[in-house]
């Protein structure tokens, strides 16, 4: 279980305001696959970082239970000088994973050969990604964030990777970034549109992403034209919809 309780954040820049939770009071269905829609900048990213517990909201409340993933994929906080067995080793000791059988499961999946053995300074973005990728897969969570991971590598290894999510996420929950509207279909049942702030919410996947099409052409969707006039909700609660 994930609930967000009258979650604020706003980044200032250069005497410039942008606000990417306005007072959202949200639960995410437990054990469910959620998307995470929303155009460039809206702050999807920002709201996984803060659900993982790694950036703080101005105000409001995040209220857990179960583990939850940092994001899947995210390959910010390996340390240059270790290689890539190191890094690992790393992880594993803080999460309590057996640190020889997750080695050996991320050298099998991030298949970077002898790299596998040379510091991260000497990775490219996509290797780096590969490494980070297979190592979030090789501890088990109760609920995944994951933004954007399977874009990485060609194709065989996008497929490899959608496989091993779709695997995990039998028996866990996620919340999912992605731009790929088909690869969203295949792996959520619900979707959430992040705009302007807010959270809007449905229950089928197809109604999120026709929503978030709405946004994106800078068209409210049918539903809210129909409702203008007819009183105001408060900014940023989710609103459940299924027209």
């Amino acid at each position: 279980m994930i609930e967000l309780r009258n979650l604020c954040k706003t980044y200032h820049l250069n005497g410039v305001s942008k606000t990417i939770a306005n007072n959202i009071s949200f639960t995410f269905p437990t054990g469910s696959s959620v998307a995470l829609l929303g155009r460039n900048g809206a702050g999807k990213s920002s709201m996984l970082r803060m659900i993982a517990g790694t950036m703080d909201p101005d105000s409001g409340q995040i209220v857990s239970s179960g583990t939850i993933s940092w994001p899947v994929g995210f390959a910010g906080s390996f340390h240059p000088d270790l290689t890539g067995a190191q890094n690992v080793r790393f992880v594993a000791r803080i999460y309590g994973v057996d640190t020889d059988e997750m080695i050996a499961f991320t050298r099998e999946f991030a298949q970077l050969e002898g790299h596998f053995n040379l510091p991260l300074r000497t990775y490219s973005s996509g290797m780096k990604s590969r490494l980070a990728f297979a190592m979030s897969m090789a501890v088990p969570f109760d609920t995944y964030l994951i933004d954007e991971v399977t874009a990485v590598g060609d194709a065989a290894f996008k497929q490899k990777s959608e496989a091993m999510l779709r695997n995990r996420l039998q028996n866990s929950g996620a919340v999912i970034v992605s731009h790929s509207m088909p690869l969203l279909t295949r792996l959520c049942e619900s979707g959430v549109v992040l705009d302007r702030g807010r959270f809007f919410y449905y229950q089928r996947i197809n109604k999120a992403i026709e929503h978030h099409e709405h946004v994106m052409q800078g068209r409210l969707p049918p539903w809210m034209r129909r409702n203008r006039g007819k009183g105001k909700k408060a900014a940023g609660h989710a609103f459940p919809r299924e027209d």
